[in-house]
């Protein structure tokens, strides 16, 4: 699977998150702080038969109850370890946005989710 395959598929489960309300993502930042887990976690197949994995994140950017960033990534399966021998591994493509309170994406010239 290419890199811009793998960003695709990364954009179009990124795309659910990003249509929430701030008070959704919000909610689930606390939930999921209190709970030691993660926004959603996804294991897929591309269409060339890649196996791969998605986690999903939400977390405060700099100070509880202001902005949202969800950050999410893809590892392509089996991992692969950093310098092809340690046991760290890093993801092959990752993406995220921010959400202010006021339902605006941070960065972005896009209108406000509500």
């Amino acid at each position: 699977m290419s890199k811009e395959e793998m960003h695709k598929i990364l954009s179009e489960h990124l795309a659910t998150f990003r249509a929430w309300s701030y008070a959704q993502l919000s909610e689930r930042v606390e939930r999921d702080r209190q709970a030691h887990d993660c926004l959603e976690h996804v294991d897929g197949i591309a269409p060339d038969g890649t196996k791969y994995q998605i986690e999903f994140q939400a977390l405060w950017e700099g100070k509880p109850h202001g902005d949202v960033r969800v950050c999410v990534d893809l590892s392509a399966m089996p991992h692969k370890t950093l310098l092809g021998f340690i046991p760290v591994y890093v993801s092959d493509v990752t993406d995220s946005f921010i959400m202010s309170p006021d339902g605006r994406f941070v960065g972005e010239h896009e209108t406000p989710v509500d």
